[in-house]
């Protein structure tokens, strides 16, 4: 309960101070921390649910943790939100991944995140396939 009022304090003061929006500091941030859930992939070892910790030294039982905290945080530096759900709107290829199913859970970036994952279309693939290796490789 703290934290947010802390950061809402700091906030205030930048902003009043001339400095504009700060994005969020890092040692007042939640810690990077999911929760990854993967079933149906078609091998045993990759189907469980697995922690995955971010903050300094990868860690947790994720099978591929360092690389995993390597590619989340490319995906931060670039600037995208892998966890975004495909549009409603977006046209998606007719193509068949297969039944592997995955939802992540947890806090990135500060933010909290649910979401989830399929192979049901080219769209819910190209999904799957760009948070690899925090979701592992499927052959459908």
């Amino acid at each position: 309960m703290l934290r947010p009022l802390l950061l809402a304090s700091l906030a205030t003061a930048a902003s009043a101070a001339g400095f504009g929006s700060l994005p969020p500091l890092p040692l007042l941030s939640t810690p990077d921390s999911l929760t990854v859930s993967i079933e149906r992939t078609g091998h045993t070892e990759a189907d469980g649910t697995f922690e995955l910790k971010c903050d300094g030294t990868p860690g947790g039982t994720h099978p591929a943790a360092e690389n995993a905290c390597k590619r989340l945080g490319q995906l931060a530096k670039d600037g995208g939100d892998p966890f975004a759900p495909v549009p409603a709107d977006q046209m998606c290829t007719q193509q068949y991944g297969g039944p592997a199913t995955a939802r992540v859970t947890g806090h990135w970036q500060g933010r909290t995140i649910d979401a989830a994952f399929s192979r049901a279309n080219g769209c819910e693939i190209d999904r799957w396939e760009n948070l690899r290796p925090v979701l592992p490789r499927v052959t459908g």
